[in-house]
């Protein structure tokens, strides 16, 4: 299935041609999904001067994951996650052609641009589970360890990259952008053509309600790896302020389109310096404390970028809240993905996807609306002292992710 493995488990990750090709879709297709957030953003902002309509772009995209991650989770772990992967992307293909002819129309419509966003959010729903399922597949097991912030660096460079190129294209258009979006689904498209068929092994789900919780009871009974996704969860829900960063770009910073794509990628710049560093010095103890300090420094940076009305403050506070973030992220996927059974990664990760994922959209959703009642620098600050408030309270909740030392090792459940 795979190309000879090199017989040094030190040797680079991109010696094997398969990890390189699953790296290559995952930047490509997350790069894009980005460019086309802050694209449809900004574009709405313009048409409808609303905050309002800038917490529905959060809704609609929440709505797909919410009644259909479980579903897609346990096809995942049922059918051949190749071909699943191929005909999402070939939805998503469809989706920014279909944007980029909305913004060359004379009058664009907001109605329509929810609708393909709702079809692209579907689609998407699919696609996040299984391109985190077979990682494993991709690469020796002994290797997980720096493949997950390898893999989460690239994620990290897609937000980093995709909103700055998204906001500089938007200069020339929305139509550009979105033809730019179109032009890294082909090149995903392509790698998921061109990788190895991943076969399931073990025993594949019976289609049943039992089977459909599955992922619900294995995260259930890994009390670490639940308290960090709970904590991210509230973190996300009050925490998001991705939603309101035209409004800060536009109206409070005086930055424009541009600034909007620079203050969506501070976050990335924080957590891929994070992701880099962890690659090659991983957190070898006290992981679950990590977590925890990890997230008072995401809390700590959204309230210091609400409060902040200079453009510079504002970027560092957004790559504090970034960094702190990031440490959560690469401890909660190393223990998933080294204590889940590959016939339950699906459904698992799909879980993972909803509780934490799809909970941005639904962050988005709950800014806005915070931002449409009370204003947007009240909204942000009220966020930041909730998510510090969290983290002392789940200190208390969850002792055994207070106590969790090593996160490279299969945690009991």
């Amino acid at each position: 299935m795979n190309d000879p493995l090199p017989a040094d488990n030190k040797a680079s990750l991109f010696s094997h041609r398969p990890f390189v090709q699953l790296y290559t879709l995952r930047l490509g297709s997350n790069t894009s999904n980005q460019m086309l957030a802050v694209v449809v953003a900004y574009q709405v902002y313009e048409l409808t001067d609303s905050a309002w309509h800038l917490g529905l772009v959060g809704l609609v995209q929440f709505l797909p994951p919410l009644l259909l991650m479980l579903p897609a989770g346990q096809i995942a772990d049922r059918f051949n996650r190749r071909g699943i992967l191929r005909c999402a992307f070939a939805v998503e293909l469809a989706v920014s052609i279909g944007l980029m002819l909305i913004a060359l129309s004379p009058r664009a419509s907001v109605e329509l641009i929810y609708a393909l966003l709702l079809l692209n959010a579907s689609a998407r729903t699919f696609e996040q589970p299984v391109t985190q399922a077979i990682l494993p597949a991709m690469i020796p097991r002994e290797w997980l360890s720096r493949a997950v912030p390898t893999i989460v660096f690239a994620n990290r460079i897609s937000i980093l990259a995709g909103p700055a190129i998204g906001g500089g294209l938007y200069l020339f258009g929305p139509a550009a952008a979105y033809a730019a979006c179109a032009l890294l689904l082909v090149i995903a498209g392509v790698m998921s053509l061109a990788m190895p068929d991943v076969p399931i092994t073990g025993e594949r789900p019976k289609v049943n309600i039992e089977s459909l919780f599955g992922g619900f009871r294995f995260l259930w009974r890994c009390k670490p790896v639940l308290g960090a996704m709970t904590l991210d969860l509230m973190a996300v829900l009050f925490g998001t302020v991705t939603a309101l960063l035209p409004i800060f770009a536009r109206d409070i910073l005086e930055i424009g389109p541009a600034g909007a794509g620079i203050l969506r990628s501070s976050q990335a710049v924080g957590a891929l310096l994070v992701a880099g560093a962890m690659a090659r010095f991983p957190i070898t103890r006290n992981a679950g404390a990590a977590v925890l300090m990890g997230f008072a420094c995401y809390g700590a940076g959204v309230l210091v970028f609400g409060l902040s009305e200079i453009a510079v403050l504002s970027i560092v506070a957004l790559m504090v809240a970034g960094a702190g973030d990031m440490v959560s992220t690469i401890i909660r996927q190393t223990i998933i993905q080294i204590s889940t059974p590959d016939a339950m990664r699906g459904r698992v990760f799909a879980v993972n996807q909803l509780f934490v994922g799809s909970s941005v959209q639904l962050g988005g959703f709950t800014s806005g609306m915070m931002a449409a009642l009370i204003g947007a620098v009240p909204a942000v600050v009220v966020g930041g002292c909730t998510v510090v408030a969290t983290v002392a309270l789940w200190t208390w909740l969850f002792p055994s992710l207070r106590r969790m030392d090593r996160a490279d090792e299969p945690q009991p459940y």
